[in-house]
């Protein structure tokens, strides 16, 4: 099927012209007829499928054009970096249609998009708390809402949005069509749909857990830390293909470390992103990384949702996830839009559970290749990596209870003590050797 089988605008089908765009993914095509019957739905799709034109496009062709300032469409995602990317593909397909989008975000002064928000919008992407901060300031007004669309809902979740979700739902008009996707469906997203939405249908692009096809994974057993950072600058030294790589880390600790070691290396050609990085940095980053300027970037899991970067040839997974959805998201940000691409895991050994995992997400086992013959291993261990010492613990038997005497000392005479009111006869007694009475009173005294 092609993008002029699905019933498309004029409008619409020049601007997918415009990017070579003619034939739809699994999941835009299975979306679009159902969204344009006006049923709710909920898209699992992983990312790299196309599920932001799968809820855009349907949506678009939907559109009516309206002389009031409302907004009829309202698109909700977890990252700053996804408000970025779909309000650009918004305007990528409206390029020959009058349609008004802005993006909301938190970080940055609200004063601003509060003056934006108060004017004419057809279409609103927003991150759930800055959404929230507009709508109950009054500055954003969802009374004309014709669709909502909860995009990475797994993600919005596991990020603690939960209350922002709740409440942007009972906040929006009830008579509305909600789309709703997501790579996993897990008990918090079932909760959500049977609580907001209307008999749903469930669209599945590919089982959860199913790797791209199109990507060709690849795993390295390597034995710590500083190993792992020699592998790297080897691999990308002596592999001129990889011109455009994305290597995922666990924290912002690690990213900022494995800056400091490999910047010194590549000048100029790395970048580093991570959620304490202030937005006009990444968004930077990302426009240099696009540019070709950075040949890599290091980046997070958090980031990992929001980075919409065409033909990045590969993802190297510099450790092992935890959690395999993770690993998942990382790697579908290469070989997208049905090109090639190529993931690469390190593992070390306490990371080889984490690999189980992820190969039993997935029901694939990662082809693992031997280590490079120059590679340099290291022995340096990081703090973590260190070995524990153990120290023995030895018991010591305690005295029976019975046996056991009080935790005091008898009081010296001295201290033996016991405070008692002395009175005046013992005073006297004490002073004189005999008791000492007072004279008594003379009656007639004052008389005389």
């Amino acid at each position: 099927m092609t993008f002029e089988e699905l019933n498309l605008s004029k409008p619409l089908l020049n601007a997918l012209n415009d990017k070579g765009y003619a034939i739809p993914t699994t999941i835009q095509e299975k979306v679009f007829s159902v969204v344009m019957s006006g049923r709710d739905v909920c898209g699992i799709a992983q990312t790299g499928t196309g599920k932001t034109f799968a809820y855009l496009l349907p949506c678009l062709r939907l559109f009516r054009f309206s002389k009031d300032r409302y907004a009829q469409i309202l698109i909700v995602v977890p990252t700053r970096e996804l408000v970025a990317q779909v309000v650009e593909a918004v305007k990528t397909l409206t390029s020959y249609m009058s349609v008004e989008v802005a993006g909301f975000y938190g970080g940055v002064n609200m004063n601003p998009q509060m003056v934006t928000a108060e004017g004419k919008l057809d279409v609103v992407v927003a991150t759930p708390g800055r959404l929230v901060d507009l709508i109950m300031s009054g500055a954003l007004k969802m009374k004309a809402l014709k669709r909502l669309i909860i995009d990475e809902v797994d993600e919005m979740l596991n990020l603690g949005f939960r209350a922002q979700l709740n409440m942007i739902l009972d906040l929006l008009p009830p008579k509305r069509q909600n789309l709703l996707f997501s790579a996993t469906i897990t008990e918090e997203v079932e909760k959500l749909i049977a609580t907001y939405f209307n008999d749903p249908v469930t669209i599945e692009a590919a089982p959860v857990g199913t790797p791209l096809k199109n990507i060709r994974q690849i795993g390295y057993n390597v034995p710590n830390f500083y190993t792992k950072v020699n592998l790297l600058e080897l691999l990308l030294t002596e592999n001129a293909e990889m011109s455009r790589v994305l290597v995922f880390v666990a924290t912002k600790e690690m990213a900022n470390e494995l800056y400091e070691h490999i910047s010194t290396r590549f000048p100029d050609k790395v970048g580093v992103m991570h959620s304490n990085k202030e937005q006009n940095h990444r968004f930077n980053t990302v426009k240099q990384f696009k540019e070709g300027n950075y040949r890599f970037i290091i980046a997070t899991d958090i980031i990992a949702r929001g980075l919409d970067i065409a033909e990045v040839t590969h993802v190297i997974n510099f450790d092992t996830p935890e959690v395999p959805e993770n690993y998942l998201h990382r790697i579908g940000r290469t070989g997208r839009a049905d090109k090639d691409g190529v993931s690469l895991v390190f593992v070390t050994e306490k990371e080889k559970e984490f690999q189980e995992k992820i190969e039993g997400l997935m029901n694939y086992q990662i082809p693992m290749e031997p280590l490079p013959e120059n590679l340099v291993i290291s022995d340096v261990l990081t703090d973590d990596e260190m070995p524990q010492v153990k120290m023995k613990t030895y018991l010591i038997a305690l005295p029976p209870k019975e046996l056991s005497g009080p935790a005091f000392h008898e009081k010296s005479a001295k201290n033996s003590k016991v405070n008692r009111k002395v009175s005046h006869a013992d005073k006297m007694m004490k002073k004189y050797g005999k008791p000492k009475k007072r004279g008594a009173k003379d009656k007639n005294k004052k008389k005389r």
